[in-house]
């Protein structure tokens, strides 16, 4: 389906190896040393949203492209980034879905002071969990759009993988120019380029990291012809299961990691769909290589990945129990204030929130510095994983839960599906 982009004929090969993101995927840091400072400038540049063949498309984002950097550390390691803003603008920069402390969460006006133009600020957190999460410049605006990049926290252990390959999708409307616009026709890009090629060899393992990086549009992504399983959602290990159909959801800032076993033969190609409302688009390809098998056969195991520090247990008893109308206008107050805060509780304290959404359209809600459960409809079972970015449907509560124990101001928000910015509310734990 090309009419949902437009997708030129010359494709970009990637390699990924071991437990590394493939150099020519996204382009890593080397392992951090002892107090080692890795740098992300915000600058104006250019990518090739459209292809080299369509001209390059003006952006403000990290190094003067997208995706930024990408970031690397092994749960437990000191990270530290050091952000130069070379733009006009006053900017921060949030890591999604990361529980950092208070002080680098990205906010401004909540958490921190702007970072200015010309002025440079350090954030500086231990990841106490494993996972794929992502980076970016909070803003309303259309022109920021580009300013993300890729955040990948290790596992201490080693995971039984061949390959461990990143896909950053997203969504573009793009103007005749190739300008980047609030409308237009809509060009999907992965990692920043309108197609690519994953070498696999057969029989080997890979680990597909996906992350929907478009502002206000529901991704679909779908693996032809291979059985792909869940292992991870918003960053957190879940217990393994089969997408069906092979077929993922991916909202806004929401992050998947499969498990796909290259069970096809030889010289084989198989498509990766990414789609919008009802149409998709061949975006990505797993091509195998000539080279004779990996091994004898395919691995035929899933095994979980290994758990992060997350609450075991929740007191629903004892819970601060509320209820957000996401069309209540007392939960959107103006730019650059934040209003009173949702609750404030003494830390460790179980939180369950009930999102009710009487609109005609979804809403997408991130929690900062917290993940949490999503509760069942009819009692307070949760399914069996973690969230931090949680699709709110229409005509109907979503009700989550977590343990409030990261002491700060934390900010709740939600983004309008093909619409504007939503609430933005906060809590404090002392």
């Amino acid at each position: 389906m090309r009419s949902a982009g437009q997708f030129v004929s010359r494709r970009s090969v990637i390699w990924g190896a071991g437990t590394a993101i493939g150099a020519a995927l996204l382009p890593l840091s080397p392992a951090a040393q002892p107090g080692a400072v890795r740098v992300i400038r915000a600058r104006t540049g250019t990518a090739n949203l459209r292809g080299e063949g369509a001209g390059p498309t003006p952006v403000r984002g990290f190094e003067g492209t997208v995706p930024g950097p990408a970031l690397r550390v092994k749960r437990g390691e000191e990270l530290r980034v050091r952000l130069e803003n070379e733009l006009v603008t006053d900017m921060t920069v949030h890591w999604h879905g990361v529980r950092v402390p208070n002080a680098m969460d990205g906010v401004a006006g909540l958490t921190q002071g702007a970072v200015a133009a010309g002025d440079t600020f350090d954030y500086r957190f231990t990841p106490p969990d494993a996972g794929t999460y992502w980076y970016y410049a909070p803003s309303r605006f259309i022109e920021d759009r580009a300013l993300y990049g890729l955040l990948v926290v290790d596992e201490v252990e080693r995971i039984d993988v061949d390959r461990d390959v990143a896909l950053i999708l997203d969504a573009w409307a793009l103007g005749a120019d190739g300008r980047i616009g609030a409308s237009g026709t809509p060009h999907f890009t992965a990692n920043g380029q309108p197609a690519l090629d994953i070498p696999v060899h057969a029989n080997e393992r890979l680990r597909l990291r996906l992350l929907n990086a478009a502002r206000d549009r529901l991704l679909t992504v779908r693996i032809d012809r291979h059985v792909a399983t869940v292992v991870a959602i918003d960053g957190q290990p879940a217990e393994p299961f089969p997408a069906r159909d092979s077929r993922v959801v991916l909202p806004p800032g929401n992050r998947i990691d499969l498990f796909i076993d290259a069970t096809l033969a030889p010289d084989s190609i198989a498509p990766i769909f990414v789609g919008l409302d009802d149409r998709e688009a061949p975006l990505v390809r797993l091509v195998y290589g000539s080279a004779p098998p990996a091994r004898a056969r395919a691995r035929t195991e899933v095994k979980p990945l290994p758990e992060n520090p997350l609450p075991q247990r929740m007191n629903f008893a004892a819970a601060i129990k509320l209820e957000v109308a996401l069309e209540d206008s007392r939960h959107r107050p103006a730019p650059g204030t934040f209003g009173r805060p949702l609750f404030t509780t003494a830390a460790r304290q179980s939180v369950m929130i009930g999102f009710k959404n009487t609109t005609s359209q979804a809403h997408v809600v991130h929690l900062h510095g917290h993940s949490a459960r999503l509760l069942d409809a009819l009692d307070d079972g949760w399914k069996p994983y973690w969230l931090d970015t949680i699709l709110a449907p229409p005509q109907r509560t979503t009700r989550i839960a977590f343990v409030a124990d990261n002491r700060g101001k934390w900010l709740i928000e939600s983004q309008v599906l093909r619409g504007e910015p939503g609430i933005r509310t906060w809590f404090e734990v002392t």
